[in-house]
């Protein structure tokens, strides 16, 4: 490995050492690029911070790079992982009798927080000489942890948390379905890294797990350990739905225990499952939240952020003052393109666990899948429309490239006989593809009950190929998927990317390999958002072809990643 002086780390993929350098990047670092054997990571504050969170030290970090850099490491970016490292720890917040308070054993750095408006109205008083403690309002306990983030001062939360209402739940041994209830080992390894080695010191963070590897267990194992009441929230109408099924199949609570809060019901009970798009809902821009007196209703002492990645901007704000409550973060990825990052580890918790997607795949609980980016050419009535639009509405004029319909008949051709589902960021595009190939499409806009029956007839192999919108980038639960074709998707979204492979990722009851197709139009901006949205597949070690479609099929490989 070459490590830069600007902190960009170079990996030879082809050297022996190649393995030990990626575990000593993983926990300090991400991908940034990968074309053939040369990888470009970064190091970011965030990924520093975690480090530090799950007990890295620079001492050990400096080590482990010095073993597989190959000219050593310049002073500046020894100096980079010190100070960014050294910086988690410096500031703890704590509570007495006297109240909440936050400490430094230097007195200075107290006075240089008080020098920053947004941190110093968090404060009840401002710091004397010799202080190394000032008072913090209670309400402002995440509005601080937050500010001092931005600021590259991230806080040690240790002021604990309520424990909330009492709540009596555990795990059936067997669940409705007939099947025996137990968690996995890496389902185990997340909780426990969750609660702490006390199991009670835990209380904030995000545990990072595949798609279909089974994230639901985690805040269900979480909820039984704790044993208080709980709000759940999620993406969307079918999630909740989901959370409440799994809830009500495997956990020993009943029905009048489990509430469902979406725009069509209103139940809050002690555990609650609501999504984000209720809670965010204001009748008009300047309107307040009539939802928010969801969180005031009941003495929550544990708030469930499934997909956190997705969190919205005014439930960040939400967050904040939420800071007493224990948080878990559920996802895939915690990358997020609008950059809030910081935000995620400073109000909900540093990344305390993620297993590795091909750890899960050699393990059998996901299953193997190959990644392939079909590029096709778009045709010249569409190119000329493309040269000719301004630039904000060429993606979707590449995106909707009608050229893109006869590779998907050749891919269901070439999968004759596996379940396929075929997802699209745009409704025209797909209305098309459902006539020209008589597929039946699911749409957002389609009543929950009409998908329900879609989805199990495709689960029971009535339906052989589905047409889905983006609404199938979460919570979908179709297990038997083995193909997936992306004929469209949102920019570069490596989010997104994540999930939609995640649709195909159950393991298959034949043991088989997944597909992940990706149409790109060539020579448009889709093949540039392509390599951004691809980058996240190769940094988790799949293999990723790029080739070309002509009217015979795919000609000859123009690159290939692995």
């Amino acid at each position: 490995m070459w490590v830069q002086s600007d902190g960009t780390l170079l990996l030879d993929a082809r050297h022996p050492l190649c393995e030990e350098a990626l575990n000593a990047l993983r926990p300090i670092a991400e991908l940034t690029k990968r074309p053939g054997h040369l990888h470009t990571y970064r190091m970011t504050p965030v990924s520093l911070w975690n480090a530090a969170a799950n007990g890295e030290n620079a001492d050990s970090v400096v080590e482990k790079l010095r073993r597989v850099a190959r000219f050593g490491i310049p002073v500046s970016v020894e100096r980079e992982i010190r100070e960014r490292m050294g910086s988690f720890g410096r500031f703890r917040l704590r509570s007495g009798p006297e109240g909440l308070y936050l400490t430094s054993d230097v007195p200075d750095r107290l006075r240089m927080a008080f020098e920053w408006p947004d941190a110093a109205e968090c404060f009840d008083s401002s710091p004397e000489n010799s202080e190394i403690r000032v008072a913090v309002k209670p309400d402002r306990r995440g509005a601080l942890k937050s500010a001092l983030a931005a600021r590259g001062c991230p806080v040690v939360d240790e002021a604990g948390f309520r424990s909330g209402g009492s709540l009596a739940v555990g795990f059936k041994e067997i669940n409705a379905d007939g099947q025996s209830v137990s968690l996995r080992s890496y389902q185990r390894e997340a909780l426990d890294a969750f609660l702490g080695p006390d199991r009670n010191g835990g209380g904030s963070g995000v545990a990072v797990l595949p798609c279909g590897a089974g994230k639901t267990w985690v805040g269900m194992a979480a909820l039984a350990a704790l044993g208080c009441e709980t709000l759940i929230l999620t993406p969307n109408a079918m999630s909740v739905t989901q959370w409440i099924r799994e809830l009500l199949r495997n956990t020993t609570l009943g029905e009048e225990e489990v509430g469902e809060y979406t725009g069509s019901s209103k139940q809050v009970r002690p555990v609650t499952v609501a999504t984000y798009q209720v809670l965010t809902y204001r009748r008009s821009k300047t309107g307040g939240h009539p939802h928010w007196k969801l969180f005031e209703d009941r003495d929550w002492g544990l708030i469930i952020y499934d997909e956190v990645h997705l969190l919205p901007a005014p439930v960040f704000r939400m967050t904040a003052d939420l800071q007493a409550t224990r948080r878990l973060g559920l996802t895939a990825t915690l990358v997020r393109e609008d950059g809030r990052e910081t935000d995620v580890f400073a109000l909900i918790g540093p990344k305390r666990y993620e297993l590795a997607w091909k750890r899960g795949e050699r393990e059998g609980w996901i299953a193997e899948a190959a990644c392939h980016e079909i590029r096709v050419p778009l045709p010249e009535p569409a190119a000329r429309q493309y040269r000719e639009a301004p630039p904000r509405s060429r993606h979707r004029i590449a995106g909707e490239n009608p050229a893109k319909a006869e590779v998907v008949r050749g891919l269901l051709v070439r999968h004759a006989g596996m379940p396929t589902i075929v997802i699209g960021q745009y409704l025209n595009q797909l209305r098309r593809l459902a006539a020209e190939l008589g597929l039946p499409l699911v749409t957002g806009s389609m009543p929950q009950e009409e998908r329900k029956k879609l989805f199990d007839r495709f689960n029971r192999g009535e339906i052989g190929t589905l047409l889905v919108s983006k609404v199938a980038n979460f919570a979908v639960d179709l297990p038997d998927a083995a193909v997936a074709i992306q004929v469209s998707g949102s920019y570069g979204s490596r989010q997104e990317e994540a999930q939609r492979l995640g649709r195909v990722l159950r393991p298959k009851k034949s043991g088989s390999a997944a597909s992940f197709y990706t149409l790109v139009s060539e020579e448009t901006d889709e093949v540039e958002f392509s390599r951004n949205r691809g980058r996240f597949l190769v940094e988790q070690g799949y293999a990723y072809s790029v080739d070309v479609w002509e009217a015979a099929g795919v000609s000859g490989a123009e690159g290939a990643a692995t």
